[in-house]
């Protein structure tokens, strides 16, 4: 791709891209005003800047428990730390903040054996590090496919509703049973959640047409979401900040499912621990997100304490735990 700065066009595809990831050229192209050939062209140019779409589990979906972990290490070990968590298939992201010397993971457990291993276990016999905390994501309001790395861009009006698989209204119902085929298309579309049906299904080893019947299937049960992964900084934001807020009780629910209207806001969700309500943004500069802090947090009901922990590195990103 030329060295042009990112058009209009492209700002619209990736909006588009996060109400369907899945979404075919043509209706793209029809929802954008554009020749199908230009969204292709557009497309492709995205990816050589590194845009993937990857189809996720949605943990609460498929008996999964969704763990939120904040430690504290020498500064000295936290990169080698982080890089050994980032290694681990139950873990689908890990950031460094504060200096270098806090790292940030998501795990999923399924069992209460998984769980006691790594935080009873295995971190606190962990050399350098310093403290471990660990809070239990109770409600996901936005981003249960993909925590905070599917940026909703910020542009003018109400942010648009994003594919059904990323918000958890916490009404789920048991967990989904899945198959030998469900697993497979798990996998195939972990690695590229635009592949064809004619390509799953050479995976599967199964038609086309049962292929999309699956598809279907944990779409409509809310097992599968589509995530756009793209450089914020390409778009000219700069700034990735989690946000960790203490909010009384009768507001968590309000709190929660507010900040998951705002477009700055590609994660939230209520957890255990003294901040009950954790959330993660991307900011164009830190004026932008005083700013956000002031007018759009602040104003908000029952909102007794927020601390804010800017991302220095991410260690690992979108490496979904496959189910």
């Amino acid at each position: 791709m030329d060295s042009s700065p990112l058009k209009a066009l492209d700002t619209q595809l990736l909006e588009a891209l996060q109400l369907d990831g899945r979404a075919p050229f043509s209706h793209l192209a029809r929802r954008l005003d554009v020749s199908e050939r230009t969204i292709a062209r557009r497309y492709q140019q995205l990816r050589t800047l590194g845009l993937r779409i990857i189809g996720q589990p949605v943990p609460d979906r498929l008996g999964l428990v969704r763990w939120l972990l904040r430690l504290r290490c020498t500064p000295d070990a936290a990169g080698t730390i982080a890089e050994a968590l980032a290694r681990r298939p139950d873990t689908s992201w890990v950031t460094l903040a504060s200096g270098g010397t806090e790292l940030s993971c998501a795990v999923n457990t399924r069992t209460a054996d998984e769980r006691n291993a790594l935080l009873l276990q295995k971190l606190p016999r962990t050399p350098h590090v310093l403290s471990v905390s660990a809070h239990c994501m109770m409600r996901i309001f936005i981003g249960a496919t993909s925590t905070w790395h599917a940026t909703r861009f910020h542009t003018p009006g109400p942010a648009p509703a994003v594919d059904s698989g990323t918000v958890d209204s916490g009404t789920s119902g048991a967990p989904l049973t899945l198959d030998a085929t469900d697993r497979i298309l798990f996998t195939e579309l972990a690695r590229d959640g635009r592949a064809t049906l004619p390509e799953l299904a050479r995976a599967a080893g199964r038609s086309a047409s049962s292929i999309q019947r699956h598809l279907e299937r944990l779409r409509t049960e809310g097992a599968l979401g589509f995530s756009v992964d793209f450089d914020p900084q390409l778009l000219g934001y700069h700034l990735t900040t989690q946000l960790w807020l203490h909010v009384t009780p009768a507001h968590l629910r309000t709190v929660g499912e507010t900040l998951a209207t705002h477009p700055a806001i590609a994660f939230a969700a209520a957890i255990t621990g003294t901040s009950n309500l954790v959330a993660s943004g991307v900011f164009r500069t830190p004026g932008d997100l005083y700013d956000y802090i002031d007018q759009h947090v602040g104003p908000l009901p029952g909102i007794q304490s927020i601390e804010t922990a800017p991302t220095l590195r991410e260690v690992k990103r979108l490496a979904p735990a496959l189910p």
